[in-house]
């Protein structure tokens, strides 16, 4: 028997899991993640990647890496021909990424590791046990030649198992909701007469619809997609095959015309649930990612929610694990509870939007879709909560409106904000023309437009604007949620 010993101990290798456990040993910590799979799982759903997620993987390093191999996509087909247009998004990725989950989990992990987090595949957790010092997990090692028990003594550990979570078990959280469609069937295919243009388009009758998503270049055969289908009377068990005839019958019909399916290839069946726990944190414990909130894959939200869960997470466990208040800890459920829950209610009237079987409800729905949709600000509200970039924290009373919003769109005359940020920590960015401020280690940058000073959270939030000079109103900030009593004691970069 042996007993391990780290700061914070994750359970799960998907992209929440691994974000999580990148940013902590960034910082400093030390992170086991544990994972039941021998390698990284190859099923996996989620295929785009938005623009809010590509800032925080830009603010990593890694966006750039990704981009170089993947499919941009600048807005979505619904329908009714109504679109989802990403072109007039506030931020540099005016698109979104589109390439399968297992490219976003490699360069993750690859983040992960070389971060110094300790990657353990091949381990199942069967067992924790938490008090007011920590958390003891159990688990079982399966190395080929039997089950090894082992034990894990943590601070803290973060649930990011996926829908079928144990730690969610284990820590006895219900999980309220209920299916919202079943034998939903993702699968790679090659066709001969794709839908034109480079954006992700939505097909649908009153029995079937057919999403497909570019990802792959076209030559004079066809173009490779990934296709989301589902038929309303052809409803099977998730254990049953998906086969080429089932697919393509589903295309040709949703789609109004034979697409010509040369070739598929990786597929699954799968239903979807909506389903959000009431808490996310349990003591030391912390739920996340789908282990949290699962919903209707319309929309393509699973994936990046998650990683905003890490990313908001990660910070926090580092700050109280350096001092602050455990109250900051709290925040955690305050700020994404609610986001998870905007995006169940946005993805399920997406998906009943497009699986409404009514006639009049149809025609009505076709009618309005895309001239609500060509309203410049209803288009820009409903791209941006799509693609993430108009998603916020709350602010308390005396602070300025732009606390909680995100600051990546902040201009600044050198370089950009996720340059800065990938050494981790607090930023504090100056006025145009205003002079450094004394701030130990806090890295600083001028603002290149007119707007405030502001202190920019590690996950690029902004926790405070005003006056730099005002140093006593930043620093009291910057103390709230570090626990540091100035910012010259403050080492903001790697421990």
């Amino acid at each position: 028997m042996t007993t391990h010993h780290v700061d914070v101990v994750i359970v799960g290798a998907g992209p929440t899991g691994l974000t999580a456990a990148g940013d902590l040993a960034r910082a400093g910590r030390s992170v086991t993640v544990l994972e039941r799979r021998p390698t990284i799982n190859p099923s996996s759903r989620a295929f785009a990647t938005m623009a809010r997620t590509l800032e925080v993987l830009d603010a990593r390093g890694l966006a750039d890496d990704l981009l170089a191999r993947s499919h941009r996509a600048s807005g979505v087909t619904i329908f009714g021909g109504a679109r989802i247009d990403l072109t007039h998004l506030d931020s540099p990725y005016q698109f979104v990424m589109i390439t399968p989950q297992t490219n976003v989990d490699r360069a993750l992990a690859e983040y992960a590791v070389a971060q110094g987090a300790d990657l353990r595949r091949g381990v199942e957790v069967v067992g924790l046990a938490a008090d007011a010092d920590g958390v003891t997990v159990t688990a079982r090692c399966h190395d080929g030649t039997g089950a090894d028990e082992n034990y894990w003594r943590a601070k803290y550990l973060i649930g990011a198992d996926g829908a079928h979570s144990t730690v969610r078990a284990l820590v006895g959280a219900d999980f309220p909701g209920r299916t919202m469609l079943s034998s939903i069937v993702l699968a790679d295919v090659r066709l001969a007469r794709g839908p034109s243009g480079q954006g992700l388009t939505v097909s649908s009758t009153r029995n079937e619809f057919a999403f497909l998503a570019p990802y792959g270049g076209r030559d004079a055969a066809g173009a490779w997609y990934r296709a989301m289908v589902w038929d309303r009377n052809n409803q099977l068990p998730d254990s049953a095959p998906a086969g080429y005839q089932e697919i393509a019958g589903i295309l040709a019909r949703s789609m109004g015309a034979d697409p010509g399916l040369l070739q598929v290839g990786w597929k699954s069946r799968f239903h979807c649930d909506e389903r959000q726990v009431a808490q996310y944190r349990h003591g030391r414990v912390f739920l996340a990612g789908d282990a949290a909130h699962v919903h209707s894959p319309m929309g393509g939200q699973g994936m990046n929610t998650g990683i905003g869960d890490a990313v908001n997470l990660a910070w926090k466990i580092d700050a109280v694990l350096g001092g602050a208040d455990d109250a900051v800890l709290d925040s955690y459920h305050d700020e994404r509870h609610p986001i998870a829950r905007r995006v169940l209610l946005q993805s399920g009237l997406m998906a009943r939007g497009i699986t409404l079987r009514p006639r009049i409800a149809r025609g009505v729905r076709n009618l309005l879709a895309p001239r609500l949709l060509r309203i410049p600000k209803v288009r820009d509200a409903i791209a941006g909560s799509f693609a993430g970039t108009t998603l916020r924290y709350p602010h308390h009373s005396g602070e300025a409106a732009v606390v909680g919003t995100r600051a990546s769109r902040i201009p600044l005359r050198h370089g950009q904000l996720t340059a800065l940020q990938r050494n981790a920590g607090f930023v504090f960015t100056r006025e145009h023309g205003a002079p450094t401020v004394a701030a130990g280690r806090l890295p600083q940058a001028e603002r290149a437009d007119t707007g405030p000073a502001l202190l920019v959270r590690p996950d690029g939030y902004i926790a405070w604007a005003g006056d730099s000079a005002d140093r006593g109103a930043w620093a009291a900030t910057l103390a709230r949620w570090t626990g540091q009593s100035g910012a010259e004691r403050l080492s903001c970069g790697t421990r």
